[in-house]
């Protein structure tokens, strides 16, 4: 077999798909970036074309491949990250009878709602551990089940845009353990699909994949794929686990106690726990990464992409001005940031424009500023979206608390962890030290650990540690976290306030996408 000497990590994002090639030791080569639309034709629609997405992964590991100037044969491996809770129906000749269905995607809204009140939906997320919530693919199924019955009768398989990329590649329906604890239909203690969640989304297990380990290797690539990508057919793919579970391990947020916090279009908070955990009031997720390492945490909706809006709707002139002077216009937004003082002084925003997962787990949730006045400017909004998105993490985290007590260690990583001011706020937000690991691709790190360990190369993920390499480290400055804790408890109380005000807006914002479509 010979010792791996250079290896791909691969993520299927949400927005982009990115390859990574590295040396043994961990050590970057050259990356690549691939980016695919995410069609929104209505405030509940998120879809994504698995063609446009397929494409992508051919072209980002071609890319890393071209870059890299590494021979077919000295690629030890591939090992694949990919987001959770995508759903793509296909017929019986494997080909999508609509668009894949991303975790954004909110039509399942009312299903689930009755899933929750009469379907018996929090027992069924005791034993799989995906909280109630249309990001869900069990609440998905419900949804096709009931509103696109002809698509749903006609569906062979439904299955993940990871399995959809394994399904071209190989010919095979598989699915890692890892993808499938996040459908809300594997039941964690037995790792085998829970028959009552099966029963509720109206399908059989023949209607999904194998289930896998997340170390399991598939060998046989498509030979016209393999010419590609500049990959011999006998290289060997580990199939890899969620976006969200290998981060923690590519940020080296393996230990009890040591929490990771990562934002890139969405968010999370995540640490790995040795066995099945859920929370009696259903607030947090529970995901396999190993049979040893169960990752518990929440996932917010709103990062990076909040940030994307802002840029899109607010800084036409900003974007013009970072275009001339050749960076980015996120630059230019954190310098504006920067000159307003922490708290925006007393200007609150919540984030949620896209409803919320953790902790609110409402869809209906909406984005709001509150406390504008005459004298807050554009850069008070700014800094005030930054820090609304911290917020809402930390109140995240204090549910999380419960189960862990206060964490030892916060391992922070995403895209905003290339701007200094917002890992700052992260640290003055949370009033604890922040630590930067310096691998921003930290999926991808994570699975090409995992795919050392599942080819018998490592006997542990220690290793990790001396891979991670360089980091920055933030500690909270006391008066910015004063002022900080006094404004969190009215960001909480303000959402908990108002339950009723988002579901009648909500309603009001899809009467009015309904009449506007007839």
């Amino acid at each position: 077999m010979g010792t791996v000497t250079h290896m791909i990590g691969l993520d299927i994002g949400t927005t982009s798909t990115k390859a990574v090639l590295y040396e043994r030791s961990g050590q970057v080569i050259t990356t690549a970036n691939e980016e695919y639309p995410l069609y929104t034709p209505s405030a509940a629609v998120a879809e994504q074309d698995p063609e446009e997405i397929f494409a992508a992964v051919i072209a980002a590991v071609g890319k890393v491949m071209k870059a890299g100037g590494i021979a077919p044969d000295q690629i030890g491996f591939v090992s694949f990250s990919s987001a959770m809770h995508s759903v793509i129906p296909l017929d019986s000749e494997g080909k999508p009878l609509m668009r894949c269905l991303t975790w954004a995607d909110n039509r399942s809204a009312d299903w689930s709602e009755k899933l929750k009140n009469e379907l018996g939906g929090h027992e069924i997320y005791l034993r799989t551990g995906t909280p109630v919530h249309p990001m869900s693919p069990l609440t998905k199924l419900l949804w096709l089940r009931h509103e696109k019955a002809d698509i749903f009768a006609k569906a062979r398989k439904f299955v993940s845009i990871k399995e959809y990329v394994f399904l071209k590649l190989f010919g095979e329906y598989v699915v890692d353990y890892s993808i499938a604890s996040a459908t809300g239909l594997l039941n964690l203690e037995r790792l085998d699909w829970d028959e009552e969640a099966l029963q509720v989304a109206g399908i059989t297990p023949e209607h999904l994949s194998k289930l896998v380990p997340t170390t399991h290797v598939l060998q046989g690539l498509a030979p016209d794929y393999a010419n590609a990508i500049g990959l011999a057919p006998s290289t060997r793919f580990v199939i890899g686990a969620s976006d969200g579970v290998l981060s923690n391990l590519g940020v080296d947020a393996i230990d009890p106690g040591v929490v990771a916090v990562t934002i890139g279009t969405s968010g999370a908070i995540r640490t790995v726990v040795d066995r099945p955990r859920t929370d009696p009031k259903g607030r947090i997720f529970c995901y396999a990464l190993t049979d040893q390492h169960w990752v518990i945490g929440g996932p917010v909706n709103n990062g990076g992409v909040i940030f994307r809006w802002v840029r899109d709707e607010f800084a036409a002139s900003e974007v013009e001005t970072a275009k001339r002077l050749g960076i980015s216009p996120y630059d230019v937004l954190t310098k504006i940031g920067e000159r307003v003082a922490p708290g925006s002084d007393g200007l609150l925003f919540h984030p949620y424009l896209a409803g919320e997962r953790a902790p609110l787990w409402n869809p209906h949730a909406r984005g709001s500023f509150f406390g504008l006045t005459l004298h807050h400017q554009k850069e008070h909004m700014i800094r005030a979206v930054l820090e609304g998105v911290i917020y809402n993490l930390y109140t995240v985290l204090l549910a999380m608390e419960e189960q862990i007590g206060r964490p030892q260690k916060i391992q922070a990583t995403g895209g905003f962890a290339r701007s200094p001011l917002w890992r700052q706020m992260m640290a003055d937000i949370f009033d604890q030290q922040v630590v930067i690991p310096e691998s921003f691709e930290s999926s991808c790190l994570g699975a090409v650990v995992l795919g050392l360990y599942a080819l018998g190369e490592i006997d542990s993920f220690e290793v990790v540690k001396d891979m991670v390499g360089g980091t920055h480290e933030h500690s909270p400055n006391p008066e910015h976290a004063a002022i900080y804790k006094q404004l969190l408890p009215i960001y909480i109380r303000i959402s908990r306030k108002l339950e009723e005000e988002y579901e009648a807006i909500a309603k009001f914002q899809q009467q009015q996408q309904q009449q506007s479509e007839q």
